[in-house]
């Protein structure tokens, strides 16, 4: 595969979504088929033969990234939704947010017991959704060998609040 400057598609919004902070805007990469296409080209290459038996997305541009890659390794995709988005039987999670609290849940069907899923996100920011998806896919019986972003900003120290679990990212950004 040739490499790619996936910088170049990755636009800067500053002062979004408030005062001061800058904003990696990955619906560039969406709207050019090269840049998406390498996108999902790395993630199967750096999972392709690691096992991977599903893969969890954080909801919303987590499972645009999830669904082309679950479809290259023909793996089931696992949802990961705002509360009160699913109907019936669901494992959830509450977790702080700058401003409050949020939280999130999965199908507890859709876990697969003793399975390995990769949980997957666009950018991974200070990782604490990331972190109670983690959690929750866990409770339900499943394995958390590894978690993917596209894009990272590891000045958030979000390795801290994920480890131990391996994270991987495709560009990361060390400041704003």
């Amino acid at each position: 595969m040739v490499d790619f400057n996936l910088d170049d598609c990755i636009r800067k919004v500053p002062d979004f979504p408030r005062k001061g902070i800058l904003f990696y805007d990955i619906t560039s990469i969406l709207s050019s088929p090269i840049a998406y296409k390498y996108c999902i080209d790395k993630m199967v290459e750096l999972y392709k033969n690691k096992g991977i038996d599903a893969v969890a997305a954080i909801e919303a541009r987590g499972f645009l990234f999830a669904a082309s890659f679950a479809y290259c390794l023909n793996i089931p995709i696992i949802p990961i939704r705002k509360k009160g988005k699913l109907p019936g039987v669901t494992l959830s999670k509450k977790y702080a947010l700058e401003y409050g609290q949020a939280e999130i849940e999965v199908h507890r069907s859709d876990v697969p017991k003793g399975k390995r899923v990769l949980l997957t996100d666009d950018l991974i920011a200070t990782g604490g959704t990331l972190n109670a998806a983690r959690s929750i896919l866990i409770e339900g019986g499943a394995e958390v060998p590894g978690i993917f972003g596209i894009v990272g900003l590891p000045f958030l120290d979000y390795e801290k609040i994920l480890e131990p679990t391996p994270v991987t990212t495709l560009i990361n950004y060390h400041s704003e």
